[in-house]
C-alpha cells in the first residue's frame, strides 16, 4: 500500500488528535488537517461531568495538549467549522463555509450527538452534556438553582447526579431501567449504586417513562412520568443517550448504520477510516460488529487506524472496557457484562465498597468488573479476558455463544 499523501481528519476531539499523533509517531510525514466543529482546543471530556461541573478543574485543565505540542504535529487544524457533506470516492469533505478539503486518506471522527427529548431546546434551564460549553452552563445554572431532576440512569446521568449532589444541589434521576447502569453492569452491580446513591440523598425514580417536560414562561419547571407525577426542577439534564454524529455522510457512499460501518481494520471504504464514538467495525474476536463509546478506545483504536493507514493490516481487536467515578466508587469494567450474566463477587465486600466481580453466560466468563479494586479486576482481566494475536497489540474478550 503506498502511504498517502495527504490524511484528512474529520473531528478534532480526542480520537481524531490520537490519530494525527499516531501517525506522525509511526514517522508519517505527509500533510496533515484536522476539521473540527469546536472552538476550543483538543479537550479530555471524561471530566465534564465531573470535576468541571463542580468547579474543582477550570476548563483549561482539560485541554488535551499545548499549544507548542500542537504546533509540533506540524499539522492545519481548521476549527469551528463543522463538515456538511462528504464524497467517499473523491476523499473530500465540505465545510458550512463551503470550504472543500481533500485527501489522499479520510479518517471520520466527529463522535456523538446527543439525544434529546421532544420540546427540550424550547425551553431555558434544560441541558445535555458533551462539550464543555455544555458543562460550563449547566455549572452555571446549578449556582442559580437548587432542584436539579436527571433523566436518564446510565453512566453519565449518574455521574451528573453524583456531581451535583457534591455541590449540594437536591436531585432527583429518573430513568426506566430498574437500576442506575443496569444495562453496562446488571441488576447486582447496579443496585448496590442504586444504594450508594440513595445513601448519598439522590431520590431515585427508576423503573418509569419520562413522558415530557413541564414549562413556564419559557423555562423549564418539572419533569413529567408516565405515571402522572411531576417532579419539580430548577433545572433538568437529559442524560438519555447519543448516536453517532454521521448525519452529514447522508449520500456519501459509506455504509451507515449504527454509526460508520468499518470492517476488521476500521476501513469505511478505500481510503475512509472511521475511529471513536463515531465507528462501528466488525471485531473478529468476538466475531461481531461492535461500537465503543469511551476515551480509552478513542485513543487504542487511533493506534490501530495509523498503523492500518501506513500499511500494516492489522485487525483491532481490543477487550472492551469503560470506567465511571461516583462520590467515593471508581468502577473499571472490562470486557461485555450484560444484565443477562450470572454476577458472580470474585474477591472483597461489596458492604465494604471494595469487591470484584465476574459476569458468566453459558460457561464463558464475559466481563470483569472492579469497585475500588483496579490492580485485582485487571488480574481476573488478565487471566480470563485476554488472548494475545501472533504476538501484536491487540486483544479480544471471549464472547458468550
Amino acid at each position: 500500500m503506498t502511504r498517502p499523501g495527504k490524511v484528512v481528519i474529520v473531528g478534532g476531539s480526542s480520537a481524531g488528535l490520537a490519530t494525527a499523533e499516531a501517525l506522525r509517531r509511526q514517522g508519517y510525514e505527509g500533510q496533515l488537517t484536522l476539521l473540527d466543529s469546536e472552538r476550543h482546543l483538543p479537550y479530555d471530556r471524561p471530566p465534564l461531568s465531573k470535576q468541571v461541573l463542580t468547579g474543582a478543574w477550570e476548563p483549561s485543565r482539560t485541554q488535551l495538549r499545548s499549544q507548542e505540542h500542537l504546533a509540533s504535529l506540524e499539522a492545519e487544524f481548521i476549527r469551528a467549522e463543522p463538515t456538511v457533506m462528504c464524497d467517499a470516492v473523491e476523499r473530500a469533505v465540505t465545510t458550512a463555509t463551503g470550504r472543500v478539503v481533500r485527501g489522499d486518506a479520510l479518517v471520520i471522527a466527529t463522535g456523538l450527538r446527543p439525544r434529546i427529548l421532544p420540546d427540550q431546546e424550547e425551553l431555558a434551564g434544560v441541558h445535555v452534556m458533551r462539550t464543555l460549553d455544555d458543562a460550563l452552563a449547566l455549572r452555571c445554572d446549578l449556582a442559580a438553582g437548587r432542584r436539579l431532576v436527571v433523566v436518564g440512569e446510565g453512566v453519565l446521568g449518574a455521574e451528573i447526579a453524583a456531581s451535583a449532589r457534591a455541590m449540594g444541589v437536591e436531585v432527583t434521576l429518573a430513568g426506566f431501567g430498574a437500576v442506575l447502569l443496569g444495562s453496562q453492569v446488571g441488576g447486582r452491580v447496579g443496585g448496590f449504586l442504586s444504594r450508594l446513591h440513595t445513601e448519598r440523598g439522590v431520590d431515585l425514580r427508576l423503573g418509569v417513562a419520562v413522558e415530557a417536560l413541564a414549562g413556564s414562561g419559557g423555562r423549564v419547571c418539572g419533569v413529567r412520568l408516565a405515571s402522572g407525577e411531576v417532579l419539580r426542577a430548577d433545572t433538568v439534564v437529559v442524560a438519555i443517550g447519543a448516536r453517532p454524529a454521521t448525519e452529514w455522510l447522508e449520500g456519501s457512499g459509506l455504509a451507515l448504520g449504527d454509526g460508520v460501518e468499518c470492517d476488521a481494520y476500521c476501513r469505511a471504504a478505500p481510503g475512509v477510516y472511521a475511529v471513536g464514538d463515531a465507528a462501528s467495525w466488525h471485531h473478529e474476536g468476538l466475531d461481531r460488529r461492535l461500537r465503543l463509546e469511551n476515551r480509552t478506545n478513542a485513543t487504542e483504536q487511533a493506534q490501530a487506524v495509523a498503523a492500518n493507514l501506513l500499511g500494516a493490516e492489522r485487525p483491532y481487536t481490543p477487550t472492551p472496557y469503560f470506567w465511571t467515578d461516583q462520590y467515593d466508587a471508581k468502577l473499571q469494567v472490562h470486557g461485555l457484562p450484560t444484565p443477562a450474566a450470572e454476577t458472580h463477587i470474585a474477591e472483597g465486600d461489596p458492604a465494604q465498597g471494595r469487591f470484584v466481580a465476574v459476569y458468566r453466560e453459558n460457561g464463558e466468563v464475559t466481563g470483569v468488573l472492579g469497585w475500588n479494586m483496579p490492580k485485582q479486576a485487571r488480574l481476573l482481566r488478565q487471566k480470563h479476558l485476554v488472548a494475545p494475536r501472533n504476538g501484536d497489540l491487540a486483544t479480544t474478550v471471549r464472547s458468550a455463544p
